[in-house]
């Protein structure tokens, strides 16, 4: 096994063993900083995953910060996505809410939805707690 391929799967068993949560490059250095993997090369490594669709990037709203979330998952697949605009936390939209959703957007519009592409964005819970309590001391 060469180095790059090690590198590439220490990357994706760290997304294996994290398969519902988006991480940006900093917290998976982080997180595999004792295997020696360069950021440089974690930032390569996930363009590669990206360009062949095994991780998805997203974009922290009101920075340029990159999140990435492992899409291999065969339960990541069959779901749709929440993404918390505040934290970057993902979550999974259950299964009887996502075909509830599903089933409206096909019944109004007659197009079909990529589950595993579909990201909904919006403030998790934890955060709006968060945000209630700081503005009650403002």
């Amino acid at each position: 096994m060469g180095y790059k391929t090690k590198q590439r799967e220490l990357i994706l068993s760290f997304f294996e063993a994290n398969p519902d949560q988006s991480f940006s490059v900093m917290e998976i250095a982080e997180n595999i900083k004792e295997e020696g993997v360069s950021v440089s090369a974690i930032y390569r490594n996930l363009a590669l995953l990206e360009k062949e669709g095994r991780v998805r990037k997203s974009v922290k709203q009101g920075t340029h910060e990159a999140y990435y979330r492992f899409l291999d998952c065969h339960e990541c697949r069959k779901h749709i996505h929440m993404q918390c605009v505040e934290c970057g936390k993902t979550t999974h939209l259950d299964d009887q809410a996502t075909s509830a959703l599903l089933n409206g957007v096909m019944a109004n519009s007659d197009f079909s939805v990529d589950r595993s592409a579909t990201v909904l964005y919006g403030v998790c819970h934890d955060c709006a707690i968060q945000d209630k309590k700081e503005h009650r001391h403002d």
